[in-house]
């Protein structure tokens, strides 16, 4: 039988490790999805899966009930990909909008074929500047404006890599297709 979230909650902060370890084992592998699209190697979105769920633990008692468990959780883990990305790389967001001449063109149809794993495999291979922006665009919902703020960027900059990330993945998507045959 499937443990409520508020079951799992009560377990973990009265420090039983059957709790925790379901809590982890419950959230880890969605949680993990999330983390990789960060990150370019499979090593590195685990270790940021790792230090996410030690600041679940931690931060456990801060958890009000207000929205979705797993929501507050997805939080922690964007939140933590975002501070590694920012203690490692500082300057990897370094041209503007204006700098961008090119205009993209509608290839969704393409996007479409694509399985989600050759999908993020594409992601994943991004420049780092690129991936960042798009996900949090594109995937999370974040406006430009909230993307600036969060990396320390301007809003036309956070415009620029989500566009260099949309031509990233253009140009991927019609190179796999013309090598699939």
């Amino acid at each position: 039988m499937m443990n409520s979230d508020e079951e799992l909650i009560k377990g973990c902060l009265e420090g039983n490790t059957k709790y925790q370890k379901l809590l982890f084992d419950t959230f880890a592998p969605k949680m993990l999805g999330v983390v990789s699209r960060y990150f370019s190697s499979t090593p590195e979105a685990q270790d940021a899966l790792q230090d996410g769920f030690i600041k679940v633990f931690l931060k456990l008692d801060d958890f009000k009930n207000a929205g979705s468990f797993e929501g507050w959780i997805r939080r922690i883990m964007i939140n933590t990909s975002l501070n590694l990305i920012r203690k490692n790389i500082k300057h990897n967001f370094n041209l503007d909008i204006d700098e961008i001449q090119e205009i993209i063109k509608d290839d969704s149809q393409e996007y479409d074929r694509l399985t989600t794993d050759e999908m993020l495999n594409i992601i994943r291979k991004m420049p780092l500047g690129y991936r960042t922006v798009f996900n949090l665009y594109e995937i999370e919902g974040f406006h430009h404006n909230e993307i600036a703020a969060e990396l320390g960027i301007s809003v036309n900059t956070s415009k620029s890599q989500l566009l260099k990330a949309r031509q990233y993945l253009q140009k991927r998507v019609s190179i796999y297709y013309n090598n699939r045959g």
